[in-house]
């Protein structure tokens, strides 16, 4: 296995529960990856197919909600509104979702919005307990910088799963993935416990409460490599979401963060030969992690 973010992690702890001997192999260690600047709220974002990403987003979906039942995952149920400047249909991924509404009380300005509870995962402790539970089944995680997919055979894994995300633009020499960047803030909590998204303009806004901290978002800037957060990027992010809720006006700051995402025109999971590929989830990592997780398994066989 080679990634350590949330696709990574999640396929590995299927393939060492399915009984597979699991070395995760990464440059970047849990914490130290994308995956864990994420808002991580459960929506299927900058991701295609939609009848895949629905069937993975769905399957996703149950295993949050079981892990939100279990003490130290970092996953809950929480409810929040999605709004629009304008009527909308119903989203293309509501069958993977239930209890999806239609919202009337509305904030100004707003013409239209769907209510809903989703798992909210709180990723630093959501990624250690995914490392955890790899220990237990056995499974490793190495710090190892490589320079091209490991080989297979003759004493070495029978399979590599590719989870790297971003860097499979090297290591599977696939220019269709390309960075989305993401600027968010982490503040200090305040009581908020209801989630917040406006993706009706060019720039999602949203606000995405935690057991300590709030993070607020965001950015969609696609082709854009950089990491270095941007103080005039941050200032429109909190105006954004301060017009959305009000009360956020005053909240102390905590820290600035970017993350790439990797996006691609489709999702890639699939088998080459004795590699299987899982990446391209765009926005929607945790999303559709343990969808595709399962999908890895049948794939290794």
């Amino acid at each position: 296995m080679v990634g350590a973010g949330v696709v990574g992690l999640s396929a590995a702890v299927r393939l060492a529960e399915a009984g597979h001997r699991v070395d995760v192999l990464a440059r970047d260690l849990p914490r130290e990856t994308t995956s864990a600047v994420a808002a991580a709220i459960w929506y299927p974002y900058l991701a295609l197919p939609r009848d895949r990403v629905t069937t993975w987003s769905a399957r996703s979906f149950e295993v949050f909600a079981d892990l939100a039942t279990k003490a130290g995952t970092g996953v809950e149920m929480r409810t929040g509104t999605e709004v629009f400047r304008e009527r909308t249909e119903r989203p293309w991924w509501g069958s993977a979702v239930p209890g999806l509404d239609r919202e009337t009380a509305l904030p100004p300005g707003y013409a239209d919005g769907w209510t809903l509870t989703v798992p909210v995962i709180e990723m630093p402790v959501y990624l250690d307990w995914l490392a955890a539970r790899l220990d237990s089944l056995g499974g490793t995680i190495t710090r190892h910088t490589l320079s091209a997919l490991p080989e297979t055979g003759a004493g070495r894994a029978d399979v590599v799963v590719n989870c790297t995300g971003l860097a499979a633009r090297h290591f599977a020499g696939d220019l269709t993935v390309e960075p989305v960047r993401g600027q968010v803030l982490r503040v200090a909590q305040f009581g908020l416990d209801r989630w917040w998204l406006d993706d009706s303009t060019d720039e999602p806004t949203y606000i995405v409460p935690r057991s300590r901290d709030i993070v607020v978002g965001g950015t969609e800037q696609r082709g854009e490599w950089s990491r270095t957060p941007d103080p005039a990027t941050a200032d429109a992010i909190l105006a954004r979401a301060t017009a959305l809720v009000p009360e956020l006006a005053g909240a102390k700051v905590l820290q600035h963060r970017v993350g790439l995402r990797p996006a691609r025109p489709a999702v890639r999971v699939e088998r080459e030969g004795d590699v299987v590929h899982c990446y391209g989830q765009g926005g929607a990592g945790v999303t559709l992690s343990w969808g595709c997780a399962e999908d890895v398994v049948a794939l290794v066989g």
